[in-house]
């Protein structure tokens, strides 16, 4: 049996599309919102199964991930968050790259050397590296309109991810990948499929709404903006984040949406003109990971903000 275990984000989807088109298989899709990367707790497999995990750290599985090799279970790994300390085993295969200009679907553009580029380079755009995305398209000779496409695809992928839970999303990641992988061309899924126009018109109202909340506190080394405890706020938490990264390539910048439950989940963008710093923030705090450029916490207490505040101005000082 097979396992596909894959971040609900673009880049999560798009990897894992990307190997299925170039390696068909039935397999058994562990997913969920963005946030949701322990995943492997949720597959019982046995000596002679596959898995394949896409866009999730490897140091958030480490303990299913163990148990699975005992039993002698194949596992394969793409990701570009900080793994920590990789098991050593004949079962396990990284392809790990945590460089602050790749993204998953990169790694998977790598390995099957280009064969399904166009939905690598919106899964870059979704992750919000734009440069990345353009020099990985240079190849296919795009023009500026479908760069401009790819881009939007991989946005409003992103965007769907983000949510406490799936009732938040328009779409359950696993649902949309499986209307997703009956296209092979990127732009024939945003020329025709029903859901695009869905995503696409959900994101515009939604981007509209968080546009009208002011900064809790700005300064010319980054902003923290807090959202409220609303459905649109948890969804467009993460590609809002990503726009004002572009908008303001010198700044630093933290969302923070309220919970239904009382705390914070917050996301986390270094400065474009240096990505670096994100996932040493979200660190510090408990359920706080990610990656150099972008990382976020799970559970931010209330009570903690103003210690979040110092720690970021800390780690992104005027």
């Amino acid at each position: 049996m097979y396992f596909d275990a894959f971040n609900g984000d673009a880049d999560g989807i798009c990897a894992l599309h990307q190997l299925r088109l170039a390696e068909p298989r039935s397999s058994q899709l562990v997913t969920g919102v963005k946030r949701d990367i322990a995943l492997l707790k949720r597959i019982t497999a046995e000596a002679g199964d596959e898995v394949t995990a896409l866009d999730i750290a490897v140091e958030k599985n480490i303990g299913p991930l163990q148990t699975l090799l005992d039993k002698g279970v194949r596992v394969r790994w793409f990701d570009h968050h900080n793994p920590g300390e990789l098991p050593v085993h004949a079962g396990f295969e990284p392809h790990i790259d945590t460089a602050a200009d790749v993204c998953t679907s990169l790694l998977v553009d790598r390995y099957l050397g280009g064969r399904h580029r166009p939905w690598a380079v919106a899964a870059a755009f979704g992750d919000n590296l734009h440069d990345a995305a353009r020099r990985t398209a240079e190849p296919l000779g795009l023009t500026e309109d479908g760069l401009a496409q790819l881009r939007e695809l991989g946005v409003c992928l992103n965007y769907n991810a983000y949510g406490e839970s799936v009732e938040d999303l328009y779409f359950p990641p696993d649902e949309l990948y499986r209307r997703l992988h009956a296209y092979a061309d990127p732009f024939v899924f945003v020329a025709e499929a029903p859901e695009f126009v869905t995503l696409r018109e959900g994101y515009r109202a939604d981007m509209a709404a968080a546009s009208t909340v002011p900064a809790l506190e700005e300064r010319p080394s980054g902003a923290v903006i807090v959202l409220p405890d609303a459905a649109w706020a948890r969804r467009v938490s993460g590609v809002y984040a990503n726009e004002l990264a572009s908008r303001h390539p010198q700044r630093a910048h933290a969302l923070l949406t309220r919970s239904p439950q009382g705390h914070y989940v917050v996301s986390v963008r270094a400065p474009q003109a240096n990505r670096t710093g994100a996932d040493e923030l979200c660190r510090q705090f408990d359920t706080g990971g990610g990656r150099k450029a972008a990382a976020g916490i799970n559970v931010l207490p209330e009570e903690r903000l103003p210690d979040f505040i110092r720690a970021f101005y800390t780690v992104y000082p005027v």
